[in-house]
C-alpha cells in the first residue's frame, strides 16, 4: 500500500517538482497540494494522509501552527517540516508542535523519498544540517546531570558530539574512547531517555528542555 502524502508549499515550482519525484518512488503517492497552512488543515481532515510535508514559512497560517492544530485532531498524520532555513528557534517550534521530521528542501530526492519512509514507520528525521543549526549556538548544561534523566557529565559530551552529527569514530577521536566505549555510552543515553535512535534523542533533548 502506498504511503499517502499532501504537500503544503505555496511556492508551485517547489511543490510540483516534489510531486513529480514523489509519484515516481513507487510507494509514495502525493493526494493532494496546499498552498498555506490553512488548507493543510483542510486536506488533513478531507483527504487524511499518512503524512505531510510542511513548510514553514507560507501565507494565511504558517506551517508550525498549521502542524500543531493537525496534531490536535489527526495525532496519527505524521508531519515532516520542509524549509530552507536553518533557524534554531523555528527547529525547536515545529519540534514541540508535533513534527516528527525537519528536513532541507535542498535534500536529495531519494534521501527525502527515504525520510518520508522512515517517519511513515514511526522513526523521527531531522538532518545533519538541522542537528547542527539547532545546537550551533546552544551548549549543554551542566545542569542537564541533576535532571531526572541523571545524564553523566560525560553522556552528556557524548550527546553534543552526537549533536554536530559526529560518528561514532569521530566521536571516539574527540573524546579520545575506543568505539566500543562510545557504543556503550549511547547506549546508556538511549536508555536513559527512552529513545531508540539519535533523531529522537535530540528530539527528546529539545523537547523536554534539557538545555
Amino acid at each position: 500500500m502506498s504511503i499517502k502524502v499532501v504537500i503544503a508549499e505555496d511556492q508551485e515550482m517547489i511543490s510540483k517538482s516534489l510531486s513529480i519525484v514523489l509519484n515516481m518512488s513507487g510507494d509514495i503517492e502525493v493526494a493532494g497540494i496546499a498552498v498555506n497552512g490553512a488548507e493543510a488543515i483542510e486536506h488533513a481532515q478531507r483527504l487524511r494522509p499518512d503524512l505531510i510535508l510542511m513548510d514553514i514559512q507560507m501565507p494565511v497560517m504558517d506551517g508550525v501552527e498549521a502542524a500543531r492544530r493537525i496534531k490536535q485532531t489527526h495525532s496519527d498524520v505524521k508531519i515532516i517540516m520542509l524549509t530552507t532555513f536553518q533557524d534554531t528557534e523555528l527547529v525547536s517550534d515545529a519540534l514541540h508542535a508535533g513534527a516528527e521530521g525537519y528536513i532541507l528542501k535542498a535534500i536529495d530526492p531519494a534521501d527525502l523519498a527515504s525520510a518520508i519512509r522512515l517517519v511513515h514507520r514511526g522513526g523521527t528525521m531531522i538532518s545533519q544540517e538541522v542537528a547542527k543549526a539547532l545546537f550551533a549556538r546552544t551548549k549543554l548544561e551542566p545542569a542537564v546531570k541533576s535532571s531526572e534523566y541523571g545524564l553523566t557529565d560525560r553522556e552528556i559530551q557524548v550527546l553534543q558530539c552526537i549533536s554536530d552529527g559526529l560518528s561514532n569514530r569521530h566521536i571516539a577521536e574527540k573524546l579520545f574512547l575506543s568505539e566500543g566505549t562510545v557504543k556503550n555510552y549511547i547506549s546508556s543515553i538511549y536508555s536513559k531517555l527512552n529513545v531508540h535512535n539519535r533523531a529522537s534523542a535530540l528530539k527528546k533533548v529539545t523537547e523536554e528542555g534539557l538545555f
